[in-house]
Order: structure tokens, then sequence, then C-alpha cells
């Protein structure tokens, strides 16, 4: 056999790639069900313009309205307690898991077992009644007199009853998370900080906690999320957040779906700030890791910009 017959392209093929045609696949079902999806978008939307039962001229009457306004003041600073004592009562909790102490770690384990298991409304409305239980709260010998002490409504009001019950169901469940983020970090960055003589307290505040960090951030920030739309939870104390305003407005009325929109909207532009601010704090957290920081939207824009103007 000759070398011209062994170089010869064999019949049918192209000798040149650049000649060749290229076919893109095709995705049949993908554009199907791509059109289904578009055409239940329209229909729903169409059905929010045109059905009359959502009632958008009350909806534009109430959604700015001083009252509903008040109601979202309420139930941002009920989200802003709870986040704030809550995370911290968790952080301690979480160190008293991890603590070498049996004692400690019992305890904090059982106050995690006793919270996770207990309903958030039946929390609150316990803490609402506390009088019930205690007519009186003071500080004395345990055991032994008391004294100095004071009526148990006079020290817990209905606001403080509702923080201390969404505080420490959520310190309950801040602590798993805090747990999750410090077993994430690397042991061997703690025995090198122990080796060069950096306290306990440091090693924890410089190195564990900026690293656990970033395992915290995402699951932190759901359960943050929840948190504001579980102190619609408070309604049943009677507390003037969104949820229960907007029960009111509509009990005098009658006017339930654009009341319930309302609050709905609320919620949504809520959650959505609280999603935008989650994503810059991690985006922070995510500096000096091995992966590179997803690009902002402002980044995005400005790249396309700049794209189309070259």
């Amino acid at each position: 056999m000759s070398s011209d017959t062994l170089t010869e392209p064999a019949p049918g093929l192209v000798e040149d790639p650049a000649e060749l045609k290229v076919v893109p696949t095709r995705h049949y079902a993908r554009w199907a069900v791509g059109a289904g999806v578009i055409v239940l978008i329209a229909q729903f939307v169409h059905g929010l313009a045109t059905n009359p039962v959502w009632e958008w001229k009350v909806f534009g009457d109430y959604v700015f309205s001083e009252t509903i306004v008040q109601a979202v003041w309420v139930t941002l600073q009920l989200t802003a307690y709870a986040t704030v004592l809550g995370f911290l009562l968790g952080t301690v909790i979480a160190f008293m898991r991890l603590s070498r102490s049996p004692l400690l770690s019992t305890v904090a384990w059982t106050y995690i077992w006793i919270f996770r298991s207990i309903p958030m409304i039946v929390q609150l409305v316990f803490w609402f009644n506390l009088s019930a239980l205690y007519k009186e709260l003071g500080l004395g010998v345990p055991f032994g007199p008391v004294f100095w002490s004071v009526d148990s409504n006079t020290l817990i009001g209905t606001i403080g009853a509702a923080v201390i019950g969404l505080t420490l169901h959520q310190a309950a469940y801040a602590a798993e998370i805090v747990r999750g983020g410090v077993l994430a970090v690397d042991h061997g960055q703690l025995e090198a900080a122990a080796a060069l003589g950096i306290p306990r307290l440091r090693q924890i505040r410089r190195i564990v906690l900026p690293q656990a960090m970033r395992a915290i951030l995402p699951t932190a920030g759901n359960e943050i999320i929840g948190l504001l739309k579980g102190t619609s939870v408070v309604y049943v104390m009677s507390i003037g957040e969104l949820f229960y305003q907007a029960q009111v407005i509509y009990g005098r009325n009658g006017r339930v779906i654009p009341l319930l929109l309302v609050a709905t909207a609320w919620y949504v532009v809520l959650t959505s700030l609280l999603s935008i601010a989650q994503y810059y704090v991690e985006r922070r957290y995510a500096r000096g890791a091995d992966r590179t920081p997803p690009p902002t939207p402002f980044q995005r824009a400005r790249r396309f910009v700049t794209k189309e103007s070259s």
C-alpha cells in the first residue's frame, strides 16, 4: 500500500474543517415547556390586571396609609430585636454545645431540643400569660428571702413578651447554625493559633468566627427572612404588626383580598431588601476564599454597557 493511499481522505469527508456546517441541537421539549410557562405567566398577569376582586384602588388607598406604615415599623422592630438578641444568645449556646464540659454541653443540647420542639405560637402565648404563673418577679437569696420584686405585667409588657418569645425561639436555631459554621473551620488553624500563644477568646473572635461566617451566612440569612415573616404570629397577642393591622382593617371594611395583598406586597419588599443585604454581606466575607466572588448586579450592568459601547 502506497503512502498516497494512506493520506487520501475517505470519501464524503471534507478536508477543511472551516467548511463544516455546524448544526445546533434543537431542544423542542425545552421550547414547549418554556412556551407553556410564558402562557401561564401571561394568564396570571392578565388576571391580576382584569379581575375586579383584587380591587387595586383599595390596595392603593391602604398600601402607604399611616396605619400600615406604622405596622411595618413594628414588624421591623420585632425582627431586629429578635435577630440581634437571638443570634447573640445562640452563639453563646453554640459554644456551650461545643464545650468539653459535660454540664454545659448537656444544658445547651437540652435548650435547643426544648425550644425547637415547641411551636413558636405556643411559646408566645406562654410568655404573654406569664403573670398567670408568676404574679411577681424578684431578686433575692436563692430559696430564701426576696429583696426586690415587681409585678410581672409591669416588667414584661406585650412587646417585651413577644421579643422574649421570638428571641428564645430564634436562639435555638441560631445555635445550630453557628455550631455548623464553627465545625466547618479547619481545626489545624486553632492548633497553630494555640501554638503561637494566642488567647482562646481571641482565637474565636479573630480566627474562628470570620471564617465560620462563610458557612453561617447563607443559612442565617434564610432564618432572618423566615423570622421577618414569622413575626406575623404575634397577632395572637394583639400587637399592631403588619398582618394584625391588615386583619383589623379588613375586619372593619370587609375588603379581605386587597388588604391581604397590601400585607403581601410589604412582605415581598422587605424580604427582597433582606435578600439583597444578604448577597452583599456574603460577598464581603467571601474575600480571600478560593473562589472569586460573583459580580454584583451593578458590575454586570457596567460590563454590559462597556461591551455594547465598544
